[in-house]
């Protein structure tokens, strides 16, 4: 046991921490050192004033290099432990990583409980055992103003004992915010083979996986067979999605296909209940089943497709975000590239409407919504920033659409665009 935490703390020591204080300003990140930080004394204690405030303090980190096990441990912790703590904690988000290296993040919290119950430390205790989570206590040093990172592991009696301690010190903010460093492969899927994997790790723990990949298969077929132009309308619920895709399609007597497909519509209230990982392989294999089936009704007429691969990239870049809009990727990352292996319509349409409109739309609408799409109405600051990543997809990019005029306008205004992007 003892061997094994030495060498996960080798990497541990290494590593930059963040916690998630505000959520509309800089986390506060902060790294370990052996010595302690004797420099910028007036400016470290502010720092630490403000990351403990007097409290005993704790992390947990998720700290497994699996993804899939990654994924059940974060979200076992999430629902299943800090629930249980006691009602005077304080539960912040928070990163352990390496600066600027992707697939480096470790998710989990940091706990502030401001009067020290006793039914805190048992609790975090029993995460000890589990080789997948790293537990850290704070304390500060006697008579001085300095504070320990203590790392806990598993003792011979079983309890939870400290195996090192290093200074906390400061950092400096990274050039990526560190919730974006795991967004590829977890949060958003690149090409089939890799989304058809974590499928198939899933199946004994979400049975119907088994019924999805043998709707899909190994080897999905997708290869564009036909002439006609696929038209892919995206935007927010409420922008008009809908009401637009059937009258192109009545227009254009053309193809209506939607992405999730209509074959996925019994799981998805399972597959949106599951950890992100999951979650978010089940949506990446609807697009290619979508993309499958836009292939063949290509050869017989136009293809208007109601979403498709813009909306579960940019949903999922969004919700993996943490804090402001500006800790998105950047323009031009290569989170918002397009999968090299997935079908690309000819033209992408993003409807936006204003806040008010959009509200005014949802009031009068009785239909279900998934998770994310209730936060989507309540959170302002998430519809901002998925708005800003569908902005951000690339090759092919949306064409911005306002979507406010009546839909008699909205439709001409499309239909000049078709006309002149696809020469229909």
């Amino acid at each position: 046991m003892a061997k094994r935490m030495l060498s996960r703390w080798g990497q541990w020591y290494s590593r930059v921490f963040a916690v998630e204080c505000d959520h509309s300003t800089d986390p506060l990140y902060f790294a370990l050192s052996k010595t302690p930080q004797e420099r910028h004394y007036d400016e470290r204690q502010a720092f630490y004033e403000k990351l403990f405030e007097g409290a005993k303090c704790y992390s947990v980190h998720v700290c497994t290099d699996d993804r899939f096990q990654r994924a059940l441990l974060y979200e076992a912790l999430k629902n299943n432990v800090i629930p249980r703590l006691p009602t005077g904690c304080s539960v912040l988000d928070a990163f352990s990583f390496h600066p600027d290296v992707s697939n480096s993040l470790f998710r989990g919290f940091f706990i502030k409980d401001a009067t020290n119950l006793p039914e805190t430390a048992p609790i975090l205790g029993e995460l000890v055992k589990n080789s997948g989570m790293s537990v850290c206590t704070y304390v500060r040093e006697e008579n001085s103003q300095r504070w320990w990172q203590h790392l806990l592991s598993e003792a011979e009696d079983g309890s939870a004992a400290a195996t090192e301690k290093y200074y906390v010190v400061p950092s400096e903010i990274p050039h990526r915010h560190p919730s974006t460093l795991n967004i590829m492969g977890n949060d958003v899927f690149y090409n089939f083979e890799d989304a058809y994997k974590v499928m198939e790790q899933c199946k004994d723990i979400i049975p119907v996986s088994e019924e999805l990949l043998k709707l899909v298969g190994p080897n999905l077929t997708q290869k564009k067979e036909g002439r006609f132009p696929v038209i892919v309308i995206e935007g927010l619920d409420a922008t008009g999605k809908t009401t637009l895709t059937h009258s192109l399609t009545t227009t254009l007597d053309a193809t209506l296909l939607r992405s999730p497909p209509t074959c996925l519509s019994p799981w998805r209230p399972c597959f949106d209940s599951e950890p992100a990982l999951l979650r978010r392989a089940f949506y990446a294999l609807g697009n290619y089943i979508t993309a499958s089936q836009i292939a063949a009704a290509s050869r017989h007429s136009p293809v208007i497709v109601d979403r498709y691969w813009h909306s579960t990239a940019a949903y999922a870049i969004a919700t993996a975000t943490s804090g402001k809009v500006g800790n998105l990727p950047s323009p031009g990352s290569e989170v918002y590239r397009w999968p090299c292996d997935l079908l690309r319509p000819d033209l992408v349409l993003l409807l936006t409407v204003s806040p008010e409109e959009r509200l005014r739309r949802l009031s009068v609408r009785g239909v279900e919504k998934t998770r994310e799409e209730a936060e989507l109405e309540a959170n302002h600051l998430f519809r901002n920033k998925v708005e800003q990543a569908y902005k951000r997809v690339e090759d092919p990019a949306c064409v911005v659409v306002d979507a406010n005029p009546p839909p008699d306008q909205v439709l001409q205004q499309v239909l000049l665009l078709i006309k002149d992007k696809c020469h229909l």
